[in-house]
């Protein structure tokens, strides 16, 4: 089996400006998802989508495969993802070689292991269906409401409510930290969703973070702290 690491790296955030080359760790943030796949068999490339010079060094520096910048088109707020792929996948197959399953790797999500890494590569091996990750859901949705003006209606009928915590059936979000799909599928649906994709269950709480902002960052130091046993 042969998988396609793709790692989309714009230059331009706003809300934490230089996050993909900023050091988490002593590392750079998007090293942490180069290095997660480095030297899984079945990933026979790590290729890095960019538009950003500096993001291109840094990656390449550590082993991923930088063949371009990123076209101006799909460096913009409105690219997505699904785009970005397509335009990194279509270069792969046309020059280097086809492959089997197209692997999303969002470098905000620093913690995923290289364990969850193998599981979904196996599921998909097994399936040949979508798999995508899951965590335990922050905010149980039978807690949750919808607010109009000064009112307020629960999201699941008012169901759970009054349940304890410790009673309310488990409940799972998308982590943005694993998506893995098959080209054709990816080429015909446009969507790393669809299908009856199956989860990839991460339980541990570290591989949900996703760093967006200054106070995600603020949180995934607090993990490197509490790894190395430092708690001040």
């Amino acid at each position: 089996m042969r998988i396609l690491a793709v790692i989309p790296a714009r230059g331009g955030s706003k809300r934490l400006p230089g996050k993909n080359v900023r050091l988490l760790g002593g590392r750079p943030l998007i090293t942490w998802s180069i290095d997660v796949v480095s030297g899984i068999p079945e990933v026979v490339g790590i290729l890095v989508t960019t538009d950003a010079p500096g993001i291109a060094e840094v990656a390449k520096s550590a082993g991923a495969l930088v063949p371009w910048l990123r076209p101006a088109e799909l460096a913009t707020d409105a690219a997505s993802s699904v785009d970005v792929c397509l335009h990194a996948l279509q270069w792969y197959e046309e020059n280097v070689t086809t492959v089997d399953g197209l692997l999303l790797l969002q470098p905000t999500s620093p913690f995923r292991s290289r364990c969850s890494v193998m599981r979904g590569i196996q599921l998909f091996r097994d399936c040949r269906k979508n798999i995508i990750g899951l965590s335990p859901a922050a905010s149980h949705p039978m807690w949750c409401y919808r607010v109009n003006g000064t009112s307020m209606q629960p999201f699941v009928g008012g169901l759970g409510l009054e349940m304890r915590s410790q009673d309310l059936p488990p409940a799972y979000a998308l982590n943005g930290a694993f998506y893995l799909c098959s080209p054709d599928k990816l080429r015909t649906s446009r969507s790393f969703t669809s299908g009856a994709p199956v989860p990839l269950i991460m339980s541990d709480i570290e591989e949900s973070i996703d760093i967006d902002t200054e106070w995600d960052w603020q949180v995934a130091e607090a993990v490197i702290r509490s790894r190395s046993g430092d708690q001040a």
